[in-house]
């Protein structure tokens, strides 16, 4: 089993460091869901499907993530509290490579 370490920063502004593991075709959203470091009902609304982005966050490192497909790029184009360095995390799959990675939560909208 390999497991990558997350540092997540809540919408409180208190960060996690969080041990995901790779092996359990889990994405960013699931893994904010399963540690409950938002609450219940204000994250993956839709499940996962780019639908909603109530998973919205921050990426605050130069970790090298997947290519931002149309759906996310459309759903961010209708969300509130959008910046540059936004993305949804259930597009965000854990793999080995995103060891490192650092996200703020977008604020619950």
């Amino acid at each position: 089993m390999n497991d990558v370490t997350i540092k997540i920063t809540d919408r409180n502004g208190t960060k996690h460091d969080i041990v995901a593991p790779t092996d359990m075709a889990m994405n960013l959203m699931e893994v904010v869901r399963s540690y409950e470091l938002a609450p219940e009902g204000t994250i993956g609304v839709c499940g996962g499907m780019a639908m909603c982005a109530s998973c919205q966050c921050y990426i605050l490192s130069d970790t090298e993530l997947p290519i931002k497909q149309d759906e996310e790029d459309a759903m961010l184009s209708e969300a509130f509290y959008v910046k540059q360095n936004s993305r949804l995390g259930c597009q965000i799959p854990i793999t080995p490579n995103l060891h490192g990675l650092e996200v703020e939560l977008a604020p619950e909208s």
